[in-house]
């Protein structure tokens, strides 16, 4: 059982989604079962089935959540000393030298990745090419879009 990396701001959503899908979602899919079974013929209840698909994807959500933390390995950054070097959990301030745009992205888990809020998973094509740099260094990122040249302009540990 590998230990998946998370940051402690992943690691609380992940236990809040797991506390509303057990405490919210599971009982109102067990009501809307209910109150579908009390329509009768359950071959023909399009109602019934959805709520039964439902509740498999729920309880598969809560599954996996489960199993997430159970092998979450939490990476608090404030805790390091920062030396510049991107690491898992770190923010890094780029600069596009192809379009002179400025970017931030934070290096975080699979569950955590979103790309609008610029939380980059640390295997995607970015999160790999910045691993390990430091501030200052020049780097040509693969990406499926073609070739990016960013500049590490600051590293920070927040």
């Amino acid at each position: 059982m590998d230990k998946e990396p998370i940051t402690i701001i992943g690691l609380e959503k992940l236990k809040e989604e797991l506390v509303f899908r057990k405490e919210k979602k599971r009982p109102e899919i067990v009501s809307a079962i209910s109150e579908a079974r009390s329509h009768g013929d359950l071959k023909e209840n399009a109602e019934y089935h959805a709520a039964k698909e439902q509740q498999s994807h729920n309880e598969g959500r809560i599954e996996e959540i489960n199993d997430l933390i159970a092998r979450a390995n939490v990476i608090d950054v404030t805790k390091l000393a920062n030396e510049g070097k991107v690491i898992f959990g770190s923010t890094v301030f780029l600069v596009n030298l192809d379009n002179d745009e400025k970017v931030n992205y934070k290096i975080v888990g699979k569950d955590e990745a979103d790309i609008k809020n610029k939380l980059i998973y640390f295997k995607s094509p970015i999160g790999k090419g910045l691993i390990g740099k430091n501030k200052g260094d020049l780097v040509e990122i693969k990406t499926p879009a073609g070739d990016k040249n960013f500049e590490i302009k600051d590293v920070k540990y927040i």
